[in-house]
């Protein structure tokens, strides 16, 4: 069934329902309970109110009403509902856990402030005109309130309603984020790419998310640019996704669909790039970040987005599914994913994977730690990398990893500061550097590199790295090789050769003074190895150490209780670096680009998890052979030992980079010789072949 169809069916049979509950909030809100604590009271009134102007909102959008508002009308409105949770007032919000324990006391606080969190989803789905689900977290709200008007309300009661809610809707939120996943007819936002008057910025507003200053700007600017820059910087974007598919030798043609992912204001670049996916032949679907808990993946925000209105209520919130995570749940969540897979088997067929338009500018987010918000239990957490693990088996099951690629890239936002365009400009060339130049660069290492056992990485200064990666060895020297030659096609700009590298042998201390990763900014990282898996970890963004051994556990290590070096690679992008440093906006350019301006490492599954048997091969015509390590080889004995679904890059700046050596073992009759050829020294390439590397660092260049 058309999804317009199916949604006008759902929305039809909840019709009455949500009229009637649309009634009761308009009721709550302005009359309220006055048996009820002063503060419940206020926190039912503002919620109900807050729920209330959301269905208004609905039926606004569907008599037409927000077309004919001026552009400064929509921008107060959009503010209005983002208001309370923006950083000068979330202090004072029920969406702050602290507060709300302040306010509301130990037992009611957390959960009704978990309540409000999940209730603001409401906001988008008035947009997306899906009253279905509106309708019943609206009865959910009216059901909680209804325990506390009725004098029976208490922290398990709450519990279970929200409890049985998600499990008795778990189809509605994570069936229908499969098939978000696969279906282009579901095209909510690609409509608004392809259809706005993009000179008009009203339509930002149309997204239902908030719009910052960066939106507005940065939209601003890119109509300012010929029509022709703009679809050079979108082929550089999509012609990377084609070649990913034609360095693994699989057919772009036989594939329907790819999913694009990126920020708000961009849409003119990203209106180019859905035309040329549509010359490979290819549908774009394109999908809002989770808003609800059930789908979310902590803080991370995949899919379309805007800037967030304040990281650290979504920091406070990322793991509000403690709330009802359980096994029963956990496998309730497994059941509606596979119904939806093998409702859309052949749409997952057609897949060919995702378009990442990536943005950075703003300055590195340092959370803070409360108790107040909720934390998995150890039982959640082990539960957790279950389902993680299961979830993502299920979805190689229906998705072939090998038929598929990806491609990402990334701009800067205006959030970057007054030499914004000047930066935009500059990234756009590091984007576009000569890639057969780099090919013949990084191929005089990957020569060197072949021929060592080990490679040795040492800091400098403040940075207190020392640390042994254990290379595999090569059967065949003449067909083979350890480190991938990578240029600019999926991972984009150019500027690394990476490997697998062998566990066992490779230890050490990884040490960062400062580095920005998935969102979050880690001070003072140290990261120590032991045959390949981390044993110790602390950082220095807390006074309390723990609280800094938890931030890693959660965000770095999601849960796990260890995690391998899953890569290892020297980034060669001193151009990107240079620009980086003249700029001051080292901590806020994203790793994709961060990766490249250094050696770095990655914690996690290897480049090449789910495809290892797909042969790869650099362009001189050797196989890659360092696609396993020891624990991606248990994948056909013991598959929940192979991965860990996740992979986090760690680069240390040249700046912090004293030396790094390929240690090359000989074997001279009976004596074993030792050498180690330098391939970095004082942050500067030695190695012969490499010295063009070091031209960007001369005040000539600069």
């Amino acid at each position: 069934m058309d999804y317009r169809e199916l949604l006008k069916e759902q929305n039809n049979l909840v019709q009455e329902r949500y009229e009637l509950a649309r009634a009761r909030l308009k009721q709550i809100a302005l009359l309220g309970k006055s048996s009820l604590a002063p503060e419940l009271n206020t926190y039912f009134c503002e919620t109900a109110l807050f729920l209330y102007k959301c269905a208004d909102t609905c039926l606004k959008i569907r008599e037409g009403a927000f077309r004919s508002m001026k552009e400064e009308e929509l921008r107060r409105e959009n503010e209005e509902f983002y208001h309370d949770i923006l950083p000068e007032q979330y202090e004072s919000s029920f969406a702050n856990p602290a507060c709300a324990v302040s306010k509301l006391g130990e037992e009611y606080g957390r959960i009704l402030s978990f309540l409000y969190t999940e209730l603001r989803g409401e906001r988008v789905y008035a947009f997306e005109q899906d009253i279905y689900k509106i309708t019943i977290l609206n009865e959910l709200f009216l059901e909680i309130y209804g325990l506390f008007e009725n004098d029976d309300a208490n922290y398990r009661k709450i519990r279970e309603t929200i409890y049985w809610f998600f499990h008795d809707n778990a189809e509605v939120f994570t069936g229908w984020r499969v098939r978000e996943l696969f279906d282009p007819e579901l095209d909510f936002a690609t409509s608004i790419i392809m259809e706005s008057d993009l000179s008009d910025l009203r339509y930002l507003y149309a997204y239902g998310e908030y719009i910052s200053d960066n939106e507005r700007e940065v939209a601003a600017y890119l109509n300012s640019l010929p029509q022709e820059e703009i679809e050079e910087i979108a082929f550089t974007f999509t012609d990377g996704y084609r070649e990913g598919f034609a360095l693994k030798n699989v057919d772009l043609s036989a594939k329907d669909t790819v999913n694009i992912r990126f920020n708000i204001g961009f849409e003119r670049i990203i209106r180019a790039a859905v035309l040329q996916f549509k010359e490979m032949g290819l549908k774009p679907v394109i999908y809002r970040a989770a808003v609800s808990s059930m789908n979310k993946k902590q803080n991370l925000r995949i899919g379309y987005v805007s800037t967030s209105p304040n990281e650290q209520f979504d920091y406070d919130h990322r793991f509000d599914n403690a709330v009802y995570f359980d096994k029963r749940m956990m496998e309730r969540k497994l059941v509606c994913m596979r119904k939806a897979f093998e409702e859309f088997e052949e749409a997952a067929a057609g897949f060919a994977g995702p378009a990442v338009f990536e943005v950075f500018g703003d300055t590195p987010f340092e959370p803070v730690a409360k108790d107040e918000a909720y934390h998995l239990s150890d039982r959640q957490q082990m539960l957790s990398v279950e389902y993680s693990t299961l979830s993502n088996t299920l979805m190689n099951e229906f998705i072939d990893q090998e038929e598929r690629s990806f491609t990402c890239m990334a701009c800067p936002m205006p959030s970057i500061g007054p030499d914004f365009p000047e930066i935009f400009e500059e990234v756009k060339k590091v984007n576009t550097l000569d890639k057969v130049h780099y090919r013949e660069i990084q191929q005089r290492m990957i020569d060197l590199l072949d021929q060592a056992d080990y490679v040795k990485i040492m800091g400098r200064g403040r940075n207190m790295t020392n640390l042994t990666v254990k290379l595999i060895d090569l059967e065949d020297p003449e067909t083979q090789t350890k480190f991938e030659n990578c240029l600019a096609d999926v991972n984009i700009p150019v500027g690394e050769v990476f490997t697998s590298p062998m566990l066992k042998g490779t230890s050490g201390l990884l040490h960062v003074t400062e580095v920005f990763l998935s969102g979050l900014c880690y001070k003072d990282l140290r990261l120590r190895f032991e045959d390949g898996m981390i044993t110790e970890y602390s950082c220095g963004n807390f006074p309390d150490p723990e609280d800094g051994k938890r931030f890693i556990r959660e965000n770095l290590l999601f849960n796990h209780e260890s995690l391998p070096m899953g890569e290892f690679a020297i980034g060669t992008n001193t151009t990107a670096y240079v620009m980086a440093t003249r700029y001051d906006i080292v901590n806020k350019l994203p790793i994709l680009i961060a990766e490249k301006m250094g050696p770095h490492l990655a914690v996690g599954d290897t480049c090449y998890s789910y495809c290892e048997d797909v042969r790869v091969f650099n362009p001189d015509g050797k196989e890659i052979v360092a696609r396993d390590n020891e624990c991606s080889l248990l994948r056909k004995e013991e598959p929940k030992k192979a991965y860990f679904n996740c992979h986090t890059d760690i680069t240390i700046p040249y700046e912090e980079l004293d030396r790094i050596v390929a240690g090359i073992t000989v074997q001279v009759g009976e004596n074993t010789e030792r050498t180690e050829t330098p391939i970095i020294l004082d942050g500067r390439f030695v190695l012969d072949g490499t010295l063009d590397l070091n031209k960007p660092f001369s005040p000539d260049s600069e």
